[in-house]
C-alpha cells in the first residue's frame, strides 16, 4: 500500500474536514496517508471530484506511488491542466497536457 499525498488550494473548508478524518493534514492544505489502498484512495478521489465539479474553487493535487506508471508515481488533478510524469534520459519531468 503506497503513500498517497493530497494538495489543496484555495478550496472550501469542507474539503479540509473530510481529507483530515482520512489522512494526516502534515501543513496547511497537504496531506498525506502512509498506506492508503487502491479501494481508499478510489472513493476518496471520487468524492473530492463530485465536490469539485459542483463548487469549482481552487486546485486539488493527488500523487502515490505507482509500480506501472512512468517515474514510479501517478499524477491526478483538478482545477489546474493535467500533468504526467515522463523519464526524458533518467531524468523524471512533469508534463502539463
Amino acid at each position: 500500500m503506497p503513500l498517497t499525498m493530497v494538495v489543496t488550494r484555495d478550496v472550501e473548508a469542507r474539503y479540509r474536514g473530510f481529507l483530515t478524518s482520512v489522512m494526516l493534514e502534515v501543513s496547511a492544505g497537504v496531506y498525506v496517508a502512509p498506506d492508503m489502498n487502491a479501494g481508499v484512495r478510489s472513493r476518496v478521489w471520487t468524492v473530492l471530484s463530485e465536490w469539485y465539479e459542483t463548487l469549482g474553487r481552487g486546485a486539488i493535487v493527488m500523487v502515490w506511488r505507482d509500480k506501472t506508471a512512468s517515474g514510479h508515481l501517478r499524477i491526478e488533478t483538478l482545477g489546474e491542466p493535467p500533468k504526467k510524469i515522463v523519464d526524458a534520459d533518467g531524468i523524471l519531468l512533469v508534463k502539463r497536457s
